[in-house]
Parts: C-alpha cells; structure tokens; sequence
C-alpha cells in the first residue's frame, strides 16, 4: 500500500514540474517576444535562443527560429538571418509556414544581390507551390531589379495585370540608360566624344584638349624630322591620353548608369506598394 502511495505521489510531484517547466518556458517566451516588438534585437536573440535550448518538446521552435532571423534581419546581419530562416524551415509544421521561410531567405538574397541563389529557390518554391506563382513572378522582377536588369525585370512583371505599370517603370529605366559600347566606340573616333555623351563635358573638353595637343606636337616633330621627339611624344603622351578618354568614357557611362538605377530604386521603395524586399 505505501508503495503504491509513494508512486502516486512521485507521478503527482513530475506532473507539476513538469506544467511548472513549461510555464516557465511560456514565459521566457513572452520575454523574448516583448523585447522583439521593443525592437531590443540583441536581446531578443539572446531569450530566444534560450528558449530554443530549454525546449524539449519543440513547441516555439519555428517561433523562435523565425524571430532571432527576423533580429537579424533587422541588424543587417543578412547571412546569419538567412542561417535562422532556414532552421525556421526545417522546424515548420504547415505548409504557409515554410513558405514564409522560403520567401523571406528569397527577399534576403535578393537585398544582398546574390542573384542566382534567388532565382534558384523561387524555381523551386514555383514547383512546389504553384498556387504561388503571381508572388513568385513579383520577387523574380525585384531580383533582376536587384542585378541592374531592368529590361528582365519589366518582362516578369508584365506577366501580372496589375504590376504593369512598374513594367513600364523598368522599360523607361533601361531604355534611359547611357550605352557603355557605345561610348566607347564613339571615343575611338574622337577623343572626348564618350564624356560628351554621357554628360560629362568638362572630362570630354580636357579629353579633346589634351589629345589634340599631343597629335598636334607628335605630327609636328615628325614634319620637323625630330623623329625621337614624335615617337616619344607620340607613344608616352598621346596614347596615354587616347587610352585614358576611352577608359574615361567607360567609366563615365557606368558611374551615371548607376546613378540612374540607384534613383530608381530609392524612388520605387519610397513608392511601390506591394510586396518589396
């Protein structure tokens, strides 16, 4: 009889620590919740690892996973965000909730601009969950916007009747670009013409002046017969002008392209409405 008695006891004394340990996680929980809505991010990683460690059962796992890739989302730590995205996956236990995994470590190769990495997995999440694929089109587009690939970009986006218009948006971005082949092919020809094209006039008149200069003293030794002079002139001076206002006019055209996309996107972030990175 005081057998059974002590054995009841003892399932009764488990039983209580048992509800105890876990109203103690729930609580450590809620800890790390209150301190992630008070954007305190360090400190919400800190509980919620703690929480991870002490959780037996598994219960606040995606939760918790999902929240400390969120802090450090939010401390641009984006590697270590997506390392806790993907535990978020592997812990999930409904469909939705892998997919938000999914989606955000998308969103965040996109904003690191490892483009394939990002295109890779939005293949994979179109196949799996083809209910998904206007969301899937939409992130593809802010990949290639990403990249500097306007053009690829307003071809997804046209796929959906409402984001047309931020198709367009991207046909006018790229169709503004300066083109880097042709500045440099026009340079070959007249020294300073690159510059000119891609607005940059005061490099484009010293391209012209300096070049100009060197061609006019290089043909006058020779005239003269001051052969040692021209070819010195000729290969140090004027080639190392000729090449620079080719190079120059490369440079230009890149340096204002990315301006022109840099604007591009600070203007659809401030702007577009849907979903964005």
């Amino acid at each position: 009889m005081k057998i059974f008695t002590i054995f009841f006891i003892l399932i009764f004394l488990s039983g209580n620590e048992f509800l105890f340990a876990q109203d103690e996680l729930n609580n450590q929980f809620q800890k790390a919740e209150k301190l992630f809505k008070e954007e305190k991010y360090f400190d919400a990683i800190t509980e919620f690892k703690r929480v991870i460690f002490f959780d037996s059962e598994n219960k606040y796992d995606y939760e918790s996973y999902y929240k400390i890739a969120l802090s450090y989302r939010a401390g641009n730590k984006l590697s270590e965000a997506i390392r806790y995205f993907s535990l978020a996956e592997q812990s999930a236990q409904t469909r939705d909730e892998i997919l938000n995994a999914k989606f955000e470590i998308v969103k965040l190769n996109i904003l690191r601009r490892t483009t394939s990495s990002a295109l890779n997995l939005l293949d994979k999440i179109e196949s799996e969950f083809p209910e998904k694929q206007n969301d899937v089109i939409n992130w593809r587009g802010w990949a290639f916007i990403f990249k500097d690939d306007w053009e690829s970009a307003a071809n997804e986006f046209n796929k959906i009747d409402s984001l047309k218009w931020i198709a367009d948006f991207c046909k006018n971005i790229e169709n503004s670009k300066y083109s880097v082949r042709f500045a440099k092919i026009i340079s070959y020809f007249l020294p300073g013409a690159g510059q000119f094209y891609s607005g940059n006039y005061l490099s484009g008149f010293l391209s012209l002046g300096w070049t100009g200069l060197w061609t006019y003293l290089t043909v006058n030794s020779f005239v003269e017969k001051r052969i040692f002079d021209s070819v010195m002139i000729g290969n140090f001076l004027w080639l190392r002008f000729y090449n620079g206002n080719i190079q120059n006019a490369e440079k230009f055209a890149i340096a204002e392209n990315q301006k022109i996309s840099n604007n591009a996107l600070e203007y659809l972030q401030n702007n577009f409405k849907g979903k964005k990175p």
